[in-house]
């Protein structure tokens, strides 16, 4: 190589690695179905987790942070910093929760900036292999497939064959691997490791640790379920606290690993739920209404905590801010340019203001709108019109207002009721078909937030200009959703491709 050419490339990797000093690494932690209300720093009067507590009065802690109402929708948000069904994702299975081929993705901006990328837990956004998160910006891959560990379903969405939450069978970078541990164990320790290697090679760093649990069904290590014995709570909600007793554990393992390896300082550490709790809201829900799969506050509020040591300082922010918000502040953040593409589809605010306020600091934050729409109009009928579902359980925020319709979706007539005398047996219906749906009319409630968080008086009447403004945006909303959503009909594969590969690997 000619000496002025190797000087060049001496002189620029020298001024890349001073850039990169400032590069915080991203180690960023979602878990799956736990609520807003299953932290005891939250309140829970029965839950202990001691670690992510301290996590989060180490953090900037969003107080109003918006995600969907199920997992695949808020996992393509965070990674596109656009709204789910923008994405493709409407649903959780019958390929509506593959993430479109043309959205781009945060890892894959981090990787041109020179960032190595790693997941380890669920993706739940494509089990077909071009759908695949080794396609989609990572570099390390370790995965179970589907929305669960064990999970099955027609089409393209599916897991390893008889897997279950101990010894899992999972998928490393293309090959599957039998574990011999406790799922979520398996997760962090593999995360730590490749952690470990990034580090010890001076590679700025993005982890994405997006654990199963403590999604159902509620399997906890039966060291961990029983710390909640004896409290009348009943065996799943017994597990489902076991489960993310064993998470904290393992967060806090985490940190002290990130602090033993002296990159505690250059670390950001992000910790979020994906939606709204399940097994935990009988027992509390932080006041809220509504659980998992609703577009109540209970539904959709998320736990959001942000902790840089030396850049950040711990605060409560009251500003309302979302998922689709995640990808632009990372961007922000580690100094990553947008291509064209990604741009375009941003359609979130970078954080950057909030999280760097200093304490006291007031920060100009606009009032903004945001949509929620629980999507899965058919359920588990593929091909049903997305237009049958335009007002059911959907709703539209502001700081102040939640606009909601909570109309059961849909409203099914069986083939049965239709056909009258050529209807099969009494009590026994036929098979729906999308045909089968019609649309549901909206019924709209209208809550002031900023005195009634928990969504129990119904203002519409005292509002009715609020309530026209918010429906229209929601209209328009719709109306530019409608050519994105382009699973709807996909067809899917005569087999579970996580099923073919495992055969065609494992011979089972």
């Amino acid at each position: 190589m000619p000496l002025r050419l190797s000087m060049l490339f001496a002189c620029l990797s020298a001024s890349m690695a001073v850039v990169a000093v400032d590069r915080p690494n991203i180690l960023f932690i979602l878990s799956d179905d736990q609520g807003y209300g299953d932290l005891s720093a939250h309140g829970n009067p029965v839950l202990k987790t001691p670690n992510l507590d301290q996590l989060r009065s180490q953090s900037v802690r969003f107080a109003d942070f918006q995600v969907s109402p199920t997992c695949s929708p808020t996992r393509s948000a965070l990674l596109t910093g656009r709204h789910e069904f923008k994405n493709g994702v409407t649903h959780t299975i019958l390929e509506r929760e593959r993430m479109a081929l043309d959205a781009v993705t945060l890892p894959q901006q981090l990787q041109r900036a020179g960032y190595h990328t790693g997941i380890f837990g669920k993706w739940h956004l494509g089990d077909e292999p071009e759908y695949q998160p080794n396609k989609r910006g990572f570099d390390e891959v370790y995965i179970h497939g589907a929305g669960g560990i064990g999970q099955s379903y027609p089409g393209s969405c599916g897991d390893v064959p008889g897997n279950t939450y101990f010894g899992p069978t999972l998928l490393h970078n293309g090959k599957f691997e039998k574990t011999t541990g406790y799922c979520t164990d398996m997760f962090f320790a593999q995360a730590i490791r490749w952690i470990e290697g990034e580090v010890a090679a001076k590679h700025p760093f993005y982890a994405y640790i997006a654990t199963n649990v403590p999604h159902a069904p509620y399997n906890a290590r039966p060291e961990d379920a029983a710390l909640y014995e004896g409290k009348g709570l009943g065996s799943d909600v017994e597990n489902f606290f076991g489960m993310i007793h064993n998470l904290d554990q393992n967060v806090g393992q985490l940190m002290a690993r990130i602090e033993s390896m002296g990159v505690a300082q250059d670390t950001l550490v992000i910790f979020m739920n994906d939606n709204g709790g399940t097994a935990g809201v009988k027992v509390f829900n932080a006041g809220m209404r509504g659980p998992k799969g609703t577009p109540f506050m209970g539904g959709i509020r998320a736990m959001s905590f942000w902790r840089w040591p030396g850049r950040f300082h711990p605060a409560d922010v009251k500003a309302l801010a979302a998922h689709i918000d995640f990808a632009p502040t990372i961007l922000e953040l580690t100094g990553t340019p947008a291509d064209e593409r990604m741009k375009s589809q941003i359609e979130g605010r970078s954080l950057v203001p909030l999280l760097t306020a200093k304490p006291g600091q007031d920060v100009a934050w606009p009032d903004r709108t945001l949509f929620t729409h629980v999507g899965r109009w058919g359920n588990m009928v593929k091909g049903v019109d997305p237009e049958v579902g335009k007002y059911a359980e959907t709703s539209v925020r502001t700081a102040r207002w939640h606009l909601v319709s909570s109309v059961i979706p849909l409203n099914p007539v069986t083939k049965a009721a239709a056909k009258g005398s050529n209807a099969k047996a009494p009590g026994k219906k036929a098979p729906l078909s999308p045909a089968d749906f019609r649309q549901t009319p909206p019924h709209w409630q209208l809550f002031d937030l900023s005195v009634d968080y928990g969504e129990t008086t119904d203002v519409a009447a005292q509002h009715p200009e609020v309530v026209a403004e918010l429906i229209a945006k929601h209209d328009a909303w719709w109306k530019e959703c409608r050519p994105l959503m382009v699973n709807e009909n996909a067809p899917g594969p005569a087999e579970n491709p996580f099923k073919v590969l495992y055969r065609e690997q494992v011979g089972k």
